[in-house]
């Protein structure tokens, strides 16, 4: 389970940079916007560069550094929960992709979180069988 997760570490530090890259938050911030008003959802955040890139770097570290712990039952409990968060955020970087018929900022290292989330959920199944 250990290659998995540090795969899926890797490929979601990929996924940030990509979006970073791209301005992922000048598609992300006027949409959220939009969502408030349309929906009310006011608990919707928004961000700016510096925090957003800031608090996804640390948790990217402590996650590398979890990856330690990857003989321990309760990391495989986590990393069911951490596979599918980052697999269905894949697939909305390419739903959307195709829902706005334009390459979303993310989109293009989607895929290797999707292969990577599937290893990482398929790991840790087979490490709470055992």
């Amino acid at each position: 389970m250990k290659r998995a997760w540090l795969a899926l570490t890797l490929a979601l530090a990929v996924h940030v940079a990509d979006e970073a890259w791209n301005d992922f938050l000048g598609f992300y911030n006027p949409f959220i916007m939009m969502l408030r008003d349309v929906l009310l959802w006011q608990w919707l955040p928004t961000f700016e560069f510096a925090e957003w890139l800031t608090g996804l770097i640390v948790a990217i570290v402590l996650l590398f550094v979890l990856a330690r712990f990857s003989d321990r039952r309760w990391l495989a409990w986590a990393a069911l929960p951490y596979g599918l968060a980052l697999t269905l955020n894949s697939f909305a970087h390419i739903g959307g992709s195709l829902w706005t018929q334009r390459i979303l900022p993310g989109t293009l290292s989607a895929p290797l979180l999707t292969i990577c989330g599937v290893w990482l959920i398929k790991s840790a199944i087979s490490k709470l069988r055992s």
